[in-house]
């Protein structure tokens, strides 16, 4: 019972948290354009790219907020980039995807040897990371403190940016028109819907949060580029969108379990159980999430049909 009160303690209950917010980012990302029939699998590329803007920029300006937006602009220019691929020239979206996330790998591979003449990873005190956020009078309560003062920005803005998702796709009339394209696109262009806009316009927005999730890492999970620091996070997203029914709260606690899995990895690793087995456990856990998802997802189309 001490082991386990060992494992499971506040400080992984708080690195949970910490390393969900990458994940969510992007799974908020993945479930607009899921919801408009786009399988956005380049968000992993989406993210590295993002990553290595945000620090070059950061340490450039020596600005996170320049650094931050940055990354979402770099976000938002790739995932137009997929969306022209898979919408204008017919391109299959898992192979759009898949070829934006090797080119991510190897053009910032390019512009970390060629900009900063390094390779692997690039550190310097002069990036200037996303700061941390105390809470008046919480901070100074013991476990409440623990567990919700002290994150970095961009982990509240996470968590903010998920009930916004919620409010975007069922509270408006722009994510009624969305959630049409992707159920009856060829209903919603009868009714006067632009399908391909909307299609573009949900790109978009995962653009924007795949730039954020890839600032978070850098800036925020970290202070530093490494070369696919991303580690298949965006995949994770994936699953955790599945697994979260393709809804953003259900997502979101999908992330946080996800994030509950890669810390509870590292945490185990102190125990002296072999580190490769340790860090199969959120990938495990990952194919399991869309095995279940993808049998979710039939389940809903089946039931669409009948």
């Amino acid at each position: 019972m001490g082991d386990l009160g060992l494992i499971i303690n506040l400080n992984l209950l708080r690195a949970t948290l910490r390393m969900s917010t990458p994940i969510a980012l992007a799974a908020m990302g993945l479930v607009i354009t899921e919801q408009a029939a786009i399988t956005n699998i380049g968000i992993e590329g989406i993210m590295l790219i993002g990553a290595f803007v945000a620090v070059a920029v950061s340490y450039f300006t020596g600005s996170w907020v320049l650094g931050i937006l940055a990354s979402v602009a770099a976000g938002v220019v790739v995932a137009l980039f997929m969306a022209v691929i898979h919408l204008k020239f017919k391109a299959d979206v898992f192979v759009a995807g898949i070829a934006i996330n090797l080119f991510a790998i190897e053009f910032t591979r390019f512009l970390l040897r060629n900009i900063f003449n390094t390779a692997g990873s690039f550190y310097d005190p002069n990036i200037v990371p996303i700061p941390s956020i105390t809470i008046p009078i919480i901070d100074k309560i013991p476990v409440l403190g623990t567990l919700l003062s002290g994150f970095k920005l961009t982990d509240y803005l996470g968590i903010i940016l998920v009930f916004v998702t919620y409010f975007i796709l069922y509270k408006t009339v722009w994510g009624l028109r969305i959630r049409f394209v992707g159920i009856h696109p060829l209903s919603a262009e009868t009714g006067g819907v632009h399908v391909n806009i909307k299609k573009y316009q949900a790109m978009i927005l995962s653009g924007i949060f795949g730039g954020l999730a890839g600032a978070h890492l850098s800036l925020g999970y970290t202070r530093q580029f490494i070369e696919n620091m991303t580690n298949g996070r965006g995949f994770i997203g994936v699953a955790a969108m599945y697994f979260g029914g393709v809804t953003p709260i259900n997502t979101w606690f999908a992330s946080l379990f996800f994030g509950f899995t890669e810390a509870l990895g590292n945490n185990l690793q102190t125990f002296g159980l072999p580190s490769q087995f340790m860090l199969m456990i959120p990938y495990i856990a990952t194919v399991v999430a869309i095995t279940i998802g993808m049998i979710r997802k039939q389940k809903r189309e089946k039931n669409n049909l009948l």
